[in-house]
């Protein structure tokens, strides 16, 4: 037998009942052990109703025996607050009194739940008896609770170990359906992904990428044929019109579309008329019971959808299949990207490549008559006649050098947010003619005939003459280029709701129709074969399409096919006043006399400081020539020049510093600096002007502005641009 201070209370099942005797006298403590010790259950005894709440807290009984005349807490007060704990609510309470055993107490004690109230002296064997009813209802329930607990803990067990193994099947189909997906090509990984999904998740299964942006068309399909996995077949195109428009309706909301059973028949029977109830081509005793559509998305690009189908096993589509189907499809689709995405680079990279052969052909192609002309001038006697020519050919030549690399910085410019534009109201009929003159070497050398189509009333576009002017001449050129000799170009603008459309419209060779879709990318081009007779960059028509975009309007090249000609349609946003400009390349100046005028050229290439000295020596200038920043701040004093032509990248020390040094000289506050520098972007111009340079000219120079600007001296000198 146990007292209260000796029993320990424990978490466990108890072996035994726990008992507890409640009573304030120890000799009525010890009779009462000693009547239920035969009972061999754990007999725990308090001396007051306080320690019988403690006890109570402590641990479970299958039953207490509370003397009712207690000093402090007497049994009934003790009864009640036992009563009044939930766990304790309903464990037996059997009052023993030998003062109180009227009705009325007796009733007080059966509303506090007792189930009996027994007078001292106890009779030893119904006492026991009494006791051991409720101990072995304790035991008995004890022994159901414990038996629920193993068997919810076995149940747990089966369905964590099921759990277990449907998360492992989970993951070996997870793992196995990224394999089928980890090569980089699309029609490869769509093959091996719908004989993944068959049977695991579907009885048939479809991957349908339509075409877009880097995709080509595919449908891959496969199916069971109830011994395994038919081999995949490709589909042109879904028979079941209803389907084809939900694909699209799938990719554009994003969200899986699922149907079941007879709707599906009836559905696809009233969309498409009377038909095999097989939507996805399988073979006609495979009828679909059942499809779901569920969308390829990698970030915000849908790339396809995901079709699965159910048949003869008759499964329907569950929450889990589903979303594993879009786990498999979502990882589906980021390697579709991928594959996009490397056949982009590689793509480009040929691009590339195909870019960097022809640029170094191109620049050949000028430099080999340049170098012919100077092998006729070096010879013993050239003939005036001979001269003349020469120089036609070094001016030309020299002129298609300047425009390569023109377009190149222009490209640069436009890629990093460069180009500045001043959107004016521009004629229509001044910028296409300044276009066509532009282009008119090459109309004239291959002998084509222009036609100009244009409304009666003058039409003007808002946007940058010189960008406009620049954008049609592209165009043009590349015309009369792929036109074969005496062709035919025609030229036309329009008012169009609130545009102005332009439309250049050949008889050449044509675009292919796999190529209009990438005319308009850096460095493509549609003959990029060795004889390279058309000549270019391909880097025309992505200045065209980024210039135009830039002024808020687009541009399209349409082509029936090979040597059935093109036509490129420009729209512009229509201006609705009459103000207008036009581009002009050259801002002429009179020309008073430049005799006496003085001019320091700084240069570090001896070859240019040299001939720019020459041709100003020409028109009457004195001219001194230094090759680097030092030399050329100790001839200042001596020299004293009205200009100074300096070169920006000097070594030692740079244009901008030796700039600095001759603005801090007072004899020379206004002379007139002009920075001269293969760099032509806009914080290169602004760097001069922080330099104290009056203008930025960029190499090479036009001799014609040159002499211009030099003879605008002896009038005053020009504000700083």
């Amino acid at each position: 037998m146990k007292s209260a201070a000796q029993y320990p209370g424990g978490d466990g099942p108890p072996a035994k009942a726990n008992i507890l005797i409640v009573d304030d006298r120890p000799d009525k403590r010890l009779v009462l052990q000693a009547i239920l010790e035969d009972l061999q259950q754990n007999v725990v005894s308090a001396n007051s109703g306080e320690e019988a709440l403690k006890c109570v807290l402590q641990d479970d009984f299958a039953v207490i025996l509370l003397d009712v005349n207690m000093p402090g807490l007497d049994g009934l007060e003790t009864a009640a607050l036992i009563r009044s704990r939930k766990k304790s609510a309903h464990v037996p309470i059997i009052f023993i009194t030998a003062d109180y055993a009227d009705e009325i107490h007796s009733a007080k004690g059966y509303s506090l739940g007792a189930v009996d109230y027994i007078v001292s002296p106890v009779v030893p064997e119904i006492l026991r008896t009494k006791v051991k009813v409720f101990v072995d209802l304790y035991l008995l329930s004890e022994q159901v609770r414990r038996q629920a607990r193993e068997h919810m803990a076995l149940a747990d067990e089966r369905a964590a170990r099921t759990a277990a193994e449907v998360a492992n099947r989970r993951s070996a189909f997870l793992a196995q359906a990224s394999g089928a997906v980890g090569s980089l090509d699309v029609r490869s990984n769509a093959r091996e992904l719908v004989q993944v999904m068959v049977p695991f998740l579907a009885d048939v299964a479809a991957v349908a990428v339509p075409a877009r942006e880097g995709f080509e068309p595919c449908i891959e399909i496969a199916w069971g044929d109830g011994t395994g996995v038919a081999e995949p077949v490709e589909l042109k195109q879904f028979e079941s019109k209803w389907l084809s428009d939900t694909v699209e309706r799938v990719m554009a909301t994003r969200e899986p579309h699922t149907i079941n059973g007879a709707a599906l028949r009836d559905l696809l029977r009233g969309f498409d008329g009377p038909m095999s109830v097989n939507p996805l081509g399988v073979p006609e005793h495979f009828a679909v019971q059942a499809l779901a559509l569920v969308p390829m998305c990698a970030g915000e690009r849908s790339v396809g959808v995901l079709l699965l189908g159910m048949g003869s096993t008759r499964r329907r589509f569950e929450a889990d299949g589903l979303e594993l189907a879009k786990e498999v499809a979502g990882r589906a689709a980021t390697a579709f990207e991928n594959a996009r995405l490397y056949r982009k680079i590689q793509d480009e990279d040929q691009r590339k490549n195909e870019f960097l052969a022809m640029l170094a052909h191109e620049l050949r192609n000028p430099l080999a008559p340049i170098s012919n002309a100077i092998h006729v001038l070096d010879s013993e006697k050239p003939d005036a006649e001979r001269i003349a020519w020469a120089r036609d050919v070094v001016r030309r030549q020299v002129k298609q050098l300047v425009r390569l690399v023109d377009d190149l910085l222009d490209v640069s410019r436009i890629t990093r947010g460069k180009i500045q534009l001043r959107i004016e109201n521009v004629d229509v009929e001044r910028v296409i003619t300044a276009a066509v003159e532009t282009s008119r070497p090459f109309i004239d050398a291959l002998e084509h005939q222009v036609n100009i189509s244009l409304p009666e009333h003058p039409l003007h576009v808002r946007g940058d003459s010189a960008r406009v002017a620049q954008v049609l001449a592209n165009l043009i050129t590349n015309a009369a280029k792929y036109t074969e000799k005496g062709g035919r170009i025609d030229i036309s603008a329009a008012r169009q709701g609130p545009d102005v459309v332009f439309r250049v419209r050949d008889n050449g060779v044509g675009i292919p129709k796999e190529a209009l879709a990438t005319i308009f990318e850096l460095f493509a081009q549609v003959d990029n074969t060795l004889d390279r007779s058309r000549g270019g960059l391909g880097i025309g028509l992505t200045l065209v399409r980024r210039l135009v975009e830039m002024q808020g309007g687009t541009v399209q090249a349409y082509s029936a096919g090979k040597n059935q000609g093109s036509e490129f349609t420009v729209r512009l946003p229509a201006a609705e006043t009459e103000r207008t400009t036009v581009a002009e390349d050259v801002l002429h100046f009179a020309h008073p006399s430049m005799t006496g005028v003085k001019v320091l050229i700084v240069d570090d290439n001896h070859d240019v400081a040299e001939s720019t000295a020459m041709l100003l020596r020409m028109v009457g200038c004195e001219v001194q020539v230094a090759f680097d920043g030092a030399v050329a701040l100790q001839s200042l004093d001596k020299l004293r020049p009205d200009a100074v032509l300096l070169d920006i990248g000097l070594p030692g020390m740079s244009g901008y510093e030796v700039a600095a040094q001759i603005r801090a000289h007072p004899d020379h506050a206004k002379t007139l600096l002009v920075a001269v520098s293969g760099y032509g972007q806009d914080d290169h111009r602004q760097q001069s002007k922080r330099a104290g340079f009056d203008y930025h000219m960029v190499k090479p120079i036009d001799p014609a502005m040159m002499t211009d600007l030099l003879a605008s001296i002896p009038a005053s000198r020009p504000v700083a641009h």
